[in-house]
Parts: C-alpha cells; sequence; structure tokens
C-alpha cells in the first residue's frame, strides 16, 4: 500500500474549551467517515465526537464510510452536547484520506517484497478505537514506498504477551533525496485473543542510523 504524505499534523484535544466558537478558528483531527443515509455522511473523531458538515468550501462531499481521514474544520455551532455526548456542526474545509491497514502475517515468500529499509517513528500512539497510529519521516524522491505491520504466523495466545510486531518499510530502491513525513493507522483487532479484554503488544523499528526502537503498547478492547 503506498505511503501518504502529508505536509504537517496538528492534532486537536478538548473541542469545547470556550464558551462560543470562531469563525476563524480551524481544528485538524483524525477520524473515519460514518453515513448518516439519505446520501449524506458524518466524520466520528477518535474520541468519539461527531462532526456533521452543514457549509463548506465547495461541495461537502466526503469520502465513502469507513474512509479514514485528517479532517480540517471549523466547528459552528453544537449539535448535542452531555456528559457522553459531543456533536458538532461544521464547515468542512478540507479532507485528506489517511492510509489505513491490518497486521499481516510474515512469511519467507513475502521477505524479500515486504522490505526492511529504515523510517523514523516520530510519534506512535493507540486511539480509543483499536487503532495504532504512526507519523513517520523517510526519504526518497519519486518512487512509490511500501509499509507494513507485521506478526510471526500463527494464532496468538495470551501466554505469548507482549505480542511482537514489527514495522516493515520498502522505499522500492528510491533516491533518499527528499525529507517526507507520513501517518499511517493499522488496525489492531488481529491482536484479540479469547477470555481477555486487553493484550499487550511491542512494535520494533529501524532508523537511519540502524538503531532499533521498541514502542511498547496496550490495546484494550
Amino acid at each position: 500500500m503506498m505511503m501518504m504524505a502529508v505536509s504537517s499534523l496538528m492534532l486537536t484535544a478538548c473541542l469545547d474549551d470556550e464558551e462560543g466558537y470562531s469563525l476563524g478558528k480551524v481544528w485538524i483531527s483524525l477520524g473515519e467517515v460514518e453515513s448518516q443515509g439519505s446520501g449524506s455522511a458524518l466524520v466520528r473523531l477518535d474520541d468519539g465526537a461527531l462532526l456533521f458538515p452543514v457549509a463548506g468550501e465547495g461541495p461537502l462531499s466526503l469520502p465513502e464510510e469507513g474512509t479514514r481521514i485528517l479532517v480540517n474544520y471549523t466547528i459552528v455551532g453544537d449539535k448535542l452536547i452531555n456528559e457522553t455526548t459531543k456533536e458538532y456542526y461544521i464547515r468542512l474545509n478540507s479532507w485528506r484520506e489517511v492510509l489505513k491497514k491490518g497486521i499481516i502475517d510474515l512469511t519467507p515468500a513475502m521477505e524479500d517484497s515486504i522490505g526492511n529499509d529504515p523510517v523514523i517513528v516520530e510519534d506512535i500512539w493507540v486511539s480509543r478505537n483499536q487503532l495504532l497510529n504512526m507519523e513517520l519521516k523517510y526519504f526518497g524522491r519519486n518512487k512509490v514506498h511500501f509499509i507494513n505491520l507485521v506478526k510471526a504466523p500463527g494464532a496468538l495466545t495470551s501466554e505469548d504477551q507482549p505480542f511482537e510486531l514489527e514495522f516493515r518499510h520498502n522505499d522500492n530502491g528510491d533516491d533518499p533525496v527528499y525529507s517526507m513525513n507520513a501517518l499511517v493507522s493499522f488496525d489492531l483487532s488481529a491482536l484479540q485473543v479469547a477470555g481477555a479484554d486487553s493484550v499487550r503488544f511491542r512494535v520494533k523499528s529501524v532508523d537511519y542510523n540502524d538503531i532499533e526502537h521498541i514502542f511498547n503498547g496496550v490495546y484494550r478492547y
């Protein structure tokens, strides 16, 4: 799957930190598109808040349901706010699709194509919608890069924890001319085991100085 380049990331925190909303203020957040029916769509942010587009520059079109996006928006009003629900009317300024993939089993036949090129993991975190998110930096010029999160083949058991995962990058021999950034999300649901409501895992990556980095995480489901 192609690595998506992004110029910058701004992940919003609390949305209701002011009594009113300014039309000149912009939020940029991660979320997924959901259908409202009748051809309309909304965005569910990673913190569970819902965004309802009611205005925007040009068409208010969003991609198909289930697409993960980085959305740029302005809040124009509250739709429903209480202790458990946050819903906002927004002006949709723009959006960009974010690469979303699952975890794959690494077999000997895949070893060459999956690659083992370096990458810089600038940020990594688990969001409440069972996704592992990674902000990446890498070097290239004009070729398509491929990225994956892999594990050893076979069923997982509670005794195997922490589950060992590897981040793999194939730069396809691209010239390391330009510094590039990307954002990718991996679905962690393949790590679920029967009889547990959470599991521990580790993600290994290797940077351009051949230094190994380990992220220790907990996936709650």
